[in-house]
């Protein structure tokens, strides 16, 4: 895992839309076509999108190679991006326009092989009844020529595509499932076709039994299944498709005090833009005037408004609830937070889980396997013999190759995937490719950053302890005092007097000195407030501390206070923490994984920190640079470990770790290193990702159990004869539907 985190892509990583895929044999067979291209690397053909992903060198790999090899092994590629520097929203319209193309001809296929199914289905049924050659004026001889005349456009229309992929795939001595369809229903097509117009071959003496319904039916089948399989699969990517509907199609914008409405494509960066009351926000930016509260819950999970003022940022695809603002433009397009998380999620749907490499190895033998299976239960049922031995010999041998296409085995992960990413991104929790989803589930520690992580990285006072002095009166004067001060820790004490309704005077006098503290003049006394290198400067004696249970390391921060040279007390001052950061760790600990914090601060603060959220674990003063050690020492003792941070001193021990969590919030260099972005600062969300992962890794371990079950047990059942091969395609296309079906249960999981 580390390794592949650590591994630079220096190719441009590009996602083309592929057509044609039918199983999980087209994966390897694709992705193998892809890998001799000059200039292609890292190929990763995801069977549930339809897509291809690959690193790309524009400078050595030839497109038109591209487009030859993938054609040449009997599939479509959409190279139009790589033939233009075309925008993301152009990529998603050549996408759509191939899936409809093909959703179109399918239903088409689907449609004519229906109407023709039916007649051939009652006209077959007939003749096993006395009587009905008569009731219809036909002889079993006629009948069984109208039953080739209509099964002939089943087999070379509608079932045009299986015989077309069969062929490539004979020429380049591979095969898939539509292989096994072309052989299947060819060999009884081809066998019943030569029987009506040619008896003297196969029988002289009787009537030849025909198996058009079954070839008929057969293709009807698959193509229904594969069908609502399709229209299956676009609902698991529904949430990136509302993401992408976020952005609205036009933008108010402010040009030499004027109004003007432009189409979001003409919108640049420092245009300034008109947001109205329940209107949607364009483009991410900063607040210049104005003020409302903001619904970013599709982009963040956040479930309550936000409250905006001037230099709040504001994201594109949100939603302005009450109030009217001005803001600047600060980003669009791809380099927006929607345009990242938009990327992010498609990176991780078209990535592959190391879950999949087993469906993907047993696919890639799989098929002729199957083939010879079959052909070893033609031959078994000949020798056996008998009446019928031929007719048992054929509809066994299709029934194997019918009940054994493995659609299901190809989905069984990548739907999942699918599924859980959205899941995620609908709920604020970025995953960045399939192997961190399935790798959540494993980990047996977390590592959290304090400061800015599970704290507000906000100073505010703890506890005071006073010395011969009300605690009011000793509020006041430093309050008074510190209101001067433009340090954090001075508003944190005007902020918690304020708390307090103590009443803050104005300073007679006022002085700064730097990195040390403030001293003036208050109701004509003489105040010093801050550290104790400041108190000895001005000889203040420290005695009163001596019994006192306020030592300066208890605290991140201790502000001493003097009044007319002597020490009144002592503030003990530390970060606030985080609102969800006591629940979030109690969630953690129950799920059996230990938590762990990490800080650079002094010991008894970190404690009095780890005590208060009840974290297991805690190592203080540790430098930025010595956190990545610490992240290997975690690992040695306890395994899989994962790392949640924000700043850019976290950069390294999120990469160390076997799973980065970036705090959305946080610093790029965060972000970008981390496998796992939380859009807001939520740590529950981390509860949330752990939970996702189990339960998107629970759903595949059940689609591949059902998928390999499927065949275990439906291979055996058509070799030995008890399964009807109409009954086998339609339990091969409903084990596809059941795959995806029980996938987009994950969609109404609670987090």
């Amino acid at each position: 895992m580390n390794e592949l985190k650590n591994q630079k892509m220096e190719f441009k990583r590009i996602t083309l839309p592929v057509e044609g895929m039918t199983c999980a044999s087209c994966i390897a067979r694709i992705e193998k076509a892809l890998s001799k291209v000059d200039g292609i690397e890292d190929v990763n053909v995801n069977f549930a999108t339809e897509k291809a992903s690959f690193g790309f060198d524009p400078e050595k790999a030839d497109i038109k190679k591209i487009l030859s090899v993938v054609e040449d092994a009997g599939y479509k590629i959409d190279i139009s991006p790589l033939q233009a520097d075309v925008k993301k929203n152009e990529l998603k319209s050549s996408d759509k326009h191939i899936e409809s193309n093909y959703e179109k001809g399918l239903r088409n296929d689907l449609i004519l092989s229906a109407i023709l199914t039916i007649p051939i289905l009652i006209l077959n049924m007939g003749i096993m009844f006395d009587g009905f050659s008569q009731f219809i004026s036909l002889s079993r001889e006629n009948i069984n020529k109208i039953l080739l005349i209509l099964t002939t456009p089943v087999v070379f229309i509608s079932g045009k595509r299986f015989f077309s992929i069969f062929w490539k795939n004979l020429l380049h001595f591979t095969a898939d499932m539509n292989s096994l369809v072309a052989i299947g229903t060819g060999a009884a097509f081809l066998y019943s076709a030569a029987a009506i117009l040619f008896p003297e071959i196969i029988n002289h003496h009787e009537i030849p039994h025909v198996y058009f319904d079954m070839t008929a039916t057969i293709i009807t089948l698959i193509l229904f299944g594969r069908w609502i399989e399709n229209r299956a699969k676009r609902k698991t990517g529904s949430e990136i498709k509302k993401l992408i509907e976020l952005q609205p199609k036009t933008a108010l914008v402010k040009i030499n005090n004027e109004e003007k409405l432009i189409k979001i494509e003409e919108l640049k960066t420092s245009d300034i833009v008109i947001v109205k009351p329940g209107g949607r926000i364009p483009a991410d930016g900063k607040i210049i005037s104005g003020f409302s509260a903001v619904d970013e819950s599709m982009v963040t999970g956040e479930s309550f408004p936000v409250e905006k003022n001037i230099n709040s940022n504001v994201i594109g695809g949100t939603i302005n609830k009450t109030g009217s603002f001005d803001f600047e433009v600060t980003a669009i397009g791809d380099n927006s937070v929607l345009g990242q998380i938009i990327k992010l999620v498609e990176e991780a749907q078209s990535s592959k889980a190391p879950i999949q490499q087993l469906a993907d190895k047993v696919a890639s033998i799989f098929v002729p396997v199957v083939i010879g299976v079959a052909v070893i239960t033609f031959a078994a049922w000949l020798f056996i013999g008998g009446d019928n031995a031929f007719n048992s010999s054929l509809i066994n041998f299709v029934a194997v190759l019918i009940i054994a296409c493995p659609c299901a085995l190809g989905l069984a992960t990548p739907i999942a995937i699918i599924v859980g990413t959205g899941k995620g991104a609908q709920n604020g929790i970025l995953i960045k490719n399939g192997q961190v989803l399935e790798l959540v589930h494993k980990m047996k520690a977390i590592v959290f950053d304090k400061t800015g992580t599970l704290t507000e990285g906000k100073p505010v006072v703890s506890k005071i302890k006073t010395f011969d002095i009300n605690e009011d009166d000793f509020l006041m004067y430093a309050a008074s005092l510190e209101r001067k001060s433009e340090h954090p820790i001075g508003r944190a004490i005007c902020e918690f007097a304020k708390e307090k309704g103590i009443n803050i005077s104005e300073p007679e006098s006022f002085l700064s000195i730097t990195g040390k503290g403030v001293e003036g003049i208050i109701d004509s006394k003489k105040i010093i407030s801050g550290s104790k290198k400041l108190m000895l400067e001005k000889n203040i004696d420290l005695f009163p501390l001596n019994n006192s249970e306020m030592n300066s390391d208890n605290f991140k921060t201790s502000v001493y206070v003097a009044v007319d040279n002597q020490l009144k007390g002592v503030i003990g001052i530390d970060d606030e923490l985080k609102e969800f950061s006591i629940e979030a760790i109690n969630s953690i600990k129950s799920m059996g994984i230990k938590t762990i914090m990490i800080t650079g601060d002094n010991f008894k603060s970190a404690k009095s920190i780890a005590e208060k959220i009840g974290i297991d674990e805690f190592k203080a003063e540790v430098l930025p640079e010595e956190k990545s050690n610490a992240i290997k020492k975690f690992q040695q003792e306890y395994g899989i470990t994962a790392m949640v941070g924000d700043g850019i001193n976290d950069a390294p021990a999120l990469a160390k770790s076997d799973i980065g969590i970036a705090i959305g919030k946080g610093t790029d260099i965060a972000i970008e290193t981390a496998e796992i972005v939380l859009i807001n600062d939520d740590l529950r969300n981390v509860v949330k990702a752990i939970k996702l992962s189990r339960q998107t890794l629970r759903t595949i371990k059940q689609n591949l159990f059902w998928a390999f079950i499927y065949n275990v047990i439906g291979i055996p059942l058509a070799a030995f004869g008890l399964l009807n091969p109409i009954f086998a395609a339609l339990a091969m296309s409903l084990s596809s539907v059941s795959v995806v079906s029980n996938s987009l249960r994950l969609k109404k999981i609670k987090l």
